[in-house]
C-alpha cells in the first residue's frame, strides 16, 4: 500500500484467501487512510501543528507535552498523538487518519462477508497510542464492526459472592493491543491480521454506542477538560 493512494480491497483479495465463520480481521488505520487518499506531501504543509489542530477534535499545545515532539490530541474517542498524523512508512507524505471510520469498517465487513460467504465476521481498525504513566505504544481500536464490543460482568458474583458493579471487558482494544504487537510498528509490512477461534457475540448492527464514552460522562472527565476544542 503506497501513498498517496492505493487499493485496499486488492490487498484484501490477495491476502485473505481463507476467511471462515467467526474470524476477526484487524486492519491498520494507515492502509485504510492510503486507500482513501488521505495523504498530503510534506513539502506542501507550511505548519504541521496547524494541520494537527485542523484534524483533531481536541488538543493540547505542543509546549504541554514536555520534551516530546508531539501534540496530544483526542480524535474519534481516542487519545492519540498528533491526531494520528503519521510520517513513518509514508514516502514523503503526512498520512492522516481515515475518514468515516465506522462506515468504513462496515464497508469492509460487507465486502468480506459477501466474498467469502460467511455470516459471522468481526472487523477492527487499529492504530497505536500511548497510555499515561507507561512507556511505549500499544494497539488501540479506532473502529470496529460485526460484534458486541463489551463483555458485561456487572451483577455477576466475584470469587466470594460479592456482585460486581462496574466491570465490563473491552474486547476491541484487547484484540487491537495483541494484534498490533504481532503486526509490528516499523518495516514488517503486515497491515492485516486474521484472528481465529476467539469467542465473540456477532451482530450485523452498529454497536459503537455501547463502546464509546462521551467526555462529560468519562471517569477521566477532569483530565480531559485540559484539552482545547
Amino acid at each position: 500500500m503506497l501513498p498517496p493512494k492505493d487499493d485496499l480491497f486488492a490487498v484484501l483479495d490477495e491476502s485473505l484467501t481463507d476467511v471462515q465463520e467467526g474470524d476477526i480481521i484487524l486492519i491498520t488505520s494507515k492502509v485504510v487512510a492510503i486507500h482513501q487518499g488521505r495523504c498530503i506531501p510534506i513539502i506542501e504543509v507550511q505548519d504541521k501543528d496547524e494541520l494537527i489542530r485542523q484534524e483533531a477534535e481536541k488538543y493540547l499545545e505542543r509546549d504541554m507535552t514536555a520534551q516530546y515532539p508531539v501534540m496530544l490530541t483526542i480524535k474519534h474517542h481516542t487519545l492519540i498523538a498528533s491526531a494520528g498524523i503519521d510520517e513513518s512508512n509514508a514516502n514523503g507524505h503526512y498520512i492522516l487518519w481515515p475518514e468515516h471510520i465506522q462506515e468504513t469498517a462496515k464497508e469492509i465487513w460487507e465486502y468480506l462477508r459477501e466474498k467469502h460467504y460467511v455470516q459471522n465476521l468481526g472487523i477492527i481498525l487499529t492504530d497505536s497510542h500511548s497510555l499515561p504513566l507507561r512507556w511505549g505504544v500499544l494497539g488501540v481500536a479506532i473502529g470496529f464492526w460485526g460484534f458486541e464490543p463489551m463483555t458485561d460482568l456487572r451483577g455477576k458474583p466475584d470469587l466470594f459472592g460479592r456482585p460486581l458493579t462496574m466491570t465490563r471487558q473491552n474486547i476491541p482494544d484487547a484484540l487491537a493491543a495483541l494484534g498490533v504487537h504481532v503486526m509490528g510498528e516499523s518495516d514488517e509490512c503486515t497491515p492485516l491480521l486474521l484472528v481465529r477461534g476467539f469467542p465473540l457475540h456477532f451482530t450485523d448492527v452498529d454497536k459503537s454506542a455501547a463502546f464509546w464514552v462521551e467526555p462529560k460522562d468519562d471517569m477521566f472527565k477532569k483530565l480531559l477538560e485540559a484539552f482545547n476544542d
